[in-house]
């Protein structure tokens, strides 16, 4: 996966995944607006054989990075203990 930065100011980010469909996109999108304050969460793929999403997100008051990288560690904790359950339930 490839990840290049489109735009970035303290309440907005735009970037592209490079090797990614809706599917990533898609789980990012949804985890952001967990946040109360991402006033835009989304993501746009222009052709559905492509594997290049753009995804967009606005803030509030809180700076868009941040934002991103608290819902990127939400995700790695949610992905940890579904390994751990997922491992339990086959032994």
């Amino acid at each position: 996966m490839e990840v290049n930065v489109l735009e970035h100011d303290k309440n907005r980010l735009k970037f592209e995944l490079v090797g990614e469909t809706h599917t990533f996109a898609n789980l990012i999108t949804k985890e952001l607006w967990k946040d109360p304050s991402v006033v835009v969460s989304g993501y746009n793929q222009k052709h559905p054989q492509t594997e290049k999403v753009t995804v967009f997100l606005e803030t509030e008051k809180k700076d868009a990075k941040k934002v991103l990288l608290d819902t990127i560690e939400s995700l790695k904790k949610d992905a940890t203990e579904f390994k751990t359950k997922f491992k339990k339930a086959l032994k």
